[in-house]
């Protein structure tokens, strides 16, 4: 095969068709994505995702080998998109601000994708488990946290697993007990800040 002189030869037809399954299955993904939102993650059945991406549910399985690789695809998913939040956040230099900053920009997403809140950080599916892949990507964007905590002189692991909490119910009770739009919850992450962490003035100061 010739081409003519400044063309630019076209992909081989594997490339092409590798790039056409994966963009089906971003499809498939955003579709899942989109079912969750409306009915929940367990809402939902592969049938209803073949139908939104205009194929029979059988077809799904040349991408996914069942609802629970599905799902696993969705977790991995969603951390890389609150990776990417994460990465597209200036942190600032002050250790105190990047705490407050990282754990609002934590409950802020979780409010804003409730789907995604409740598939990465609650637990809501039995027997749903992530791939030791995709739970790699959850454990790095914890490691962000954590690096911010400790600049903060937070080391104990008990201490961690106290902010991971605290900040996941804000976040649950933020989605769970407040209009679309409120902050009765969320807005509680300074305050949370202040009780868990006070200013290091206060922490020293005598009676």
């Amino acid at each position: 095969m010739t081409t003519s002189p400044g063309a630019t030869p076209s992909s081989p037809p594997t490339n092409r068709r590798a790039a056409r399954h994966e963009a089906t299955k971003r499809e498939i993904v955003t579709a899942a994505w989109q079912l969750s939102l409306e009915h929940g993650l367990a809402g939902w059945a592969l049938k209803d995702v073949g139908a939104a991406v205009g194929m029979r549910a059988p077809s799904l399985y040349v991408y996914f080998d069942g609802k629970n690789e599905l799902y696993d695809a969705m977790f991995a998913d969603g951390c890389l998109a609150f990776s990417a939040v994460i990465r597209s956040t200036a942190r600032p230099a002050d250790p105190r601000a990047a705490l407050l900053l990282a754990n609002q920009v934590f409950v802020d997403f979780c409010v804003a994708h409730p789907a995604r809140f409740q598939l990465l950080f609650l637990g809501t599916l039995p027997g749903f488990r992530p791939s030791a892949e995709s739970y790699q990507l959850a454990i790095a964007v914890l490691d962000e946290l954590v690096t911010i905590l400790r600049d903060n002189g937070v080391t104990d692991q008990r201490d961690i697993d106290l902010w991971t909490a605290v900040m996941t119910g804000i976040a649950s009770q933020q989605v769970s007990n407040d209009d679309p739009g409120g902050s009765r919850w969320s807005g509680l992450v300074p305050t949370a800040l202040d009780r868990l962490l006070p200013p290091a003035h206060t922490r020293s100061a005598g009676p």
